[in-house]
């Protein structure tokens, strides 16, 4: 394995090879964000640009370059371009409660454009009728319908699915299988994560090239707008049978349940 991410003077530089891709719901899990925007382990740094190799930095031989776009996973034209740059990548999908991502993904929209309706009239067409799915908050979710569409082009072996909630209750626990689903030496653990009370999520103990503990942005941790319990009942029997095809497409069991309880990491 190359050196952390950025090529120096006088090593060999290769064209890029695309190794992997992040993608999933909108709001990634903040353990994971941490790791590859800081360079905790020597990969060469995410890209969050066109996806032409052109544009890509060059890498040590023996680095992988990883592609973190979020909206790729529910991007129609995603897959197919994907697969016609670099068919080999390896895909890592984090998903997380569809009924809680949608929320969570109206309180993103909610800060930035206060006087929205409310949720549930956002959810429901004409806020009494069928879930409506045009509205992407509640798409993003149908986890199945995209999924199907990747694999028209990838083989399920390519992916790599993971628990957003872990990625809160156990970041380094599922950073693990990432490293190993990625074929890299288990270098981010316990180790390098304290719980932040304040925000509610895991930080770095210390960011690259700095002494100084590295959380998130005000963007995470933001609290959930109330929804009464009677909407959130309605999606959940809404995501039911989408949530059981995608566990039968994956061979997973509701990889957002039962995430356990949160570690206790000491700063």
């Amino acid at each position: 394995m190359g050196g952390p991410g950025r090529v120096g003077k006088g090593e060999a530089q290769l064209p890029c090879r695309f190794g992997a891709s992040l993608a999933g719901e909108v709001s990634t899990g903040p353990g994971s964000d941490l790791v590859w925007e800081e360079g905790q382990h020597p990969l060469t740094p995410p890209l969050h640009t066109p996806s032409r190799r052109s544009l890509m930095p060059r890498t040590l031989d023996g680095q992988i370059t990883l592609e973190k776009t979020p909206s790729y996973f529910v991007t129609r034209e995603a897959p197919r371009r994907i697969h016609s740059m670099s068919p080999a990548t390896k895909l890592i999908v984090v998903v997380r409660n569809p009924v809680t991502r949608a929320i969570s993904d109206y309180a993103q929209t909610l800060s930035k454009t206060p006087g929205l309706p409310s949720f549930g009239a956002l959810a429901f067409r004409r806020g009494l009728g069928p879930v409506d799915t045009a509205w992407s908050a509640v798409r993003i979710g149908l986890y199945a319908q995209h999924l199907d569409n990747w694999l028209r082009y990838f083989p399920l072996s390519r992916f790599l699915f993971v628990s957003g909630e872990r990625l809160v209750s156990d970041p380094a626990g599922e950073l693990g299988r990432v490293q190993d689903f990625l074929g890299l030496k288990r270098v981010v653990t316990d180790k390098h994560f304290y719980f932040n009370a304040t925000k509610g999520f895991p930080c770095l103990k210390k960011a690259q090239g700095s002494g100084r503990p590295r959380c998130l942005g005000k963007s995470k941790g933001r609290p959930h707008p109330r929804v009464p319990e009677s909407v959130v009942q309605r999606l959940r029997a809404f995501y039911r049978p989408f949530n059981r095809k995608f566990y039968q497409m994956t061979g997973q069991s509701r990889p957002w349940a039962h995430a356990g309880q949160r570690k206790i990491f000491t700063k």
